[in-house]
């Protein structure tokens, strides 16, 4: 019997909302309808703005979330107009929000993590059981509160006797490694973020379509080294990162030493960057993984892709379309999987991931 569950995922790639409509039955995840709706340019621009301290702040994300909140409503109507399933039918909604702050903390009690939601509006607008929240109580049992994709990848994309790594290419980039006896998930640095803010910066346009204007550049080998040498790069795992970390301000102070650089030799430097520390990653914890799929934005960026396999030879670098479930798609089904998780009150993290005290029931639940 189909059980219907509703995944919304906006990322720090602060494009906009993609929705899934998906039957989770306890054996599989199918995606039956997918749905997208980019983010207005004043909406953008405001959530990268809070992701600093500002001027009234707690008035301005209120608002911001309220309006993040009607895109995601926005986007359920157009998913049970696609599909024809009523809303009663509809278990939940596992809705993710926008991260605005993640500052995970050990065991000391001083973590926390900030998603913009108004997931009480959400649920009397769509008359749909809302879940969200999801990272809180990770990070309150001590672990990063993030990745918490890499349980899904294991459901979605494990293969008994095989080491198979997952890569998700957002705003930022996290990596699953997935094998019989283990599952290891954390984030490797920026994916598409500083890539982005770059583009927008030096191009007008929001992100560089294919990576078609970075492959006219060159990389920059002593400003890649500068970058490299952030510490983040070499932590072991658990660990995860945000726009805390990387943002423009972090690109600016180390391009000071090179400012006579052309935009485009930086942006090529910049993907060479998120490459070359997926890789190395990889390399460092999963020396034997002959597979890795990749997903989210990233995945359509050509020249990062074909820096990807140029750096992992004898490693098969596709896209998880080739695994049934095209991209722009993953992240969102796994909220829609984790609201299930949720409701069956199954935990949802992973201590080997996150480095919590435990496996912990994840999100808040708002009852249609």
């Amino acid at each position: 019997m189909a059980e219907y569950y509703i995944g919304l995922m906006s990322g720090t790639s602060l494009d906009g909302v993609d929705g899934v409509l998906a039957d989770c039955g306890a054996s599989s995840t199918r995606v039956l309808h997918h749905a997208y709706r980019p983010f207005p340019a004043e909406l953008a621009a405001e959530l990268l703005a809070l992701n600093r301290s500002g001027p009234d702040e707690l008035h301005r994300a209120a608002l911001a979330a309220n309006a993040l909140v009607r895109i995601y409503a926005s986007v359920v109507s157009e998913l049970l107009q696609a599909s024809g399933v009523p809303a009663g039918a509809i278990a939940a909604i596992g809705a993710h929000g926008q991260t605005v702050r993640h500052r995970p903390g050990a065991f000391d009690g001083t973590g926390y993590t900030l998603q913009l939601n108004n997931p009480a509006l959400l649920a009397e607008l769509s008359r749909i059981t809302v879940v969200a929240d999801f990272r809180s109580r990770d990070v309150a049992a001590g672990g990063q509160g993030a990745p918490l994709v890499p349980a899904f990848h294991r459901a979605l994309f494990g293969r008994p006797g095989q080491t198979v790594a997952v890569l998700n290419l957002g705003g930022m980039s996290n990596l699953s490694i997935l094998r019989d006896d283990a599952v290891l998930g954390f984030d490797c640095g920026p994916g598409n973020a500083l890539l982005d803010a770059w583009c927008r910066q030096h191009t007008g346009q929001p992100y560089d379509d294919q990576g078609r204007w970075g492959a006219g550049g060159s990389v920059q080998q002593e400003l890649l080294a500068s970058l490299l040498q952030e510490p983040f790069f070499d932590q072991p795992p658990p660990k995860s990162t945000g726009r805390d970390l990387f943002h423009p301000g972090w690109l600016q102070e180390r391009l000071e030493r090179h400012a006579a650089l052309r935009p485009v030799d930086v942006q090529a430097t910049l993907s060479e960057l998120t490459a070359r520390s997926c890789a190395t990653e990889l390399q460092r914890h999963a020396p034997g993984c002959r597979r890795l799929i990749v997903c989210g934005g990233g995945a359509f960026n050509t020249q990062l892709m074909q820096r990807l396999r140029a750096l992992l030879p004898g490693v098969a670098v596709v896209a998880s379309d080739a695994e049934g479930l095209p991209p722009l798609q993953v992240e969102a089904a796994a909220f829609a999987w984790l609201a299930r998780k949720t409701l069956q009150r199954e935990t949802g993290s992973l201590e080997s991931v996150t480095g919590a005290r435990g496996a912990r029931v994840l999100g808040a639940i708002y009852p249609a």
